[in-house]
């Protein structure tokens, strides 16, 4: 028997005995407060507006519109925003005002974006991004996300929970902005992008963004009526968006027209099959402007 070397070495561990497995520490339970911390803020800022926000204006030329909505408005905000491509994140980021811009947390899929040590680190480094359960109200990630914006942090959050698998909207879910907007008292900002799935789209197969136009426009702050729940909220929520994804798509009056009269498009496209669906969203330049706003 081989003599043991501690405490100058790791002890060895019986035979005899099963070895439990490490722990992981990623998913809901990643630490990330180093990521708020002042030398990580500091570095992030100079990363975001030197790196992201040019490598981001290379792939995408971007239009920025309704940032007079923010001039007045008292942070902290929640920006909730349609979902449909990994760029959507620094590109709403980047083109927050500067006063947000670095007070500003993301609320990213644990089970996506925090699944592995690094991609967690990665993230809650580059995008101060904190682990949230998508799928349904979770109280720990409630928790963090009311306390970072009772702190004066801002929160992005994309209440499809997901991108969307074919360009058009999916249902907003209460559990998200409209939830902590009740919670915690702060606003709503309605932000709509369009034209980033051209760049970076989802599919099955990793590609290199591809350079497109790409707009951002943010829209009046919302904040939930008396006696309102956060599925009702939420459902005026997604309505915004949608009058944001109208005015991208033509312009303020005739989308403030088309939302008096109650007829804004829906972010959700036509009840049709794939390839109608697919048409609407990208018609043929000769069929004039389409019936549904593009995102």
């Amino acid at each position: 028997m081989k003599p043991s070397r501690f405490p100058f070495a790791k002890p060895t561990w019986p035979t005899a005995v099963p070895r439990p497995a490490p722990e992981r520490h990623v998913g809901l339970d990643y630490d990330h407060d180093w990521s708020r911390r002042y030398p990580v803020r500091l570095a992030r800022a100079i990363v975001l507006d030197n790196v992201t926000r040019p490598a981001a204006r290379l792939v995408a030329t971007t239009t920025v519109r309704g940032t007079e909505h923010l001039r007045h408005v008292t942070a902290p905000v929640i920006f909730a925003a349609n979902h449909a491509s990994h760029l959507d994140t620094p590109i709403l980021l980047t083109s927050l005002p500067v006063r947000f811009r670095h007070r500003t947390v993301v609320a990213a899929a644990a089970d996506y974006f925090f699944d592995r040590h690094w991609k967690a680190v990665l993230w809650s480094f580059s995008l101060a991004a904190i682990p949230i359960e998508r799928a349904r109200v979770n109280r720990r990630s409630a928790d963090v996300a009311s306390d970072l914006l009772g702190n004066g942090w801002n929160l992005v959050i994309f209440p499809e929970g997901g991108r969307s698998p074919d360009g058009w909207g999916q249902p907003f879910s209460p559990a998200s902005a409209a939830y902590l907007s009740r919670r915690t008292g702060r606003p709503v900002v309605p932000v709509h992008l369009s034209g980033t799935r051209h760049v970076l789209p989802k599919s099955g197969e990793p590609r290199l963004p591809r350079r497109s136009p790409v707009s951002v426009l943010f829209g009046m702050p919302l904040s939930p009526d008396d006696g309102e729940d956060a599925r009702k909220f939420s459902v005026r929520i997604e309505r915004a968006v949608a009058v944001a994804a109208d005015e991208a798509s033509s312009d303020w009056w005739q989308a403030r027209t088309r939302h008096a009269r109650e007829e804004t498009p829906s972010l959700r496209g036509p009840e049709a099959s794939g390839w109608l669906r697919s048409w609407a969203l990208d018609p043929r330049p000769e069929a004039g402007r389409d019936t549904w706003p593009r995102v």
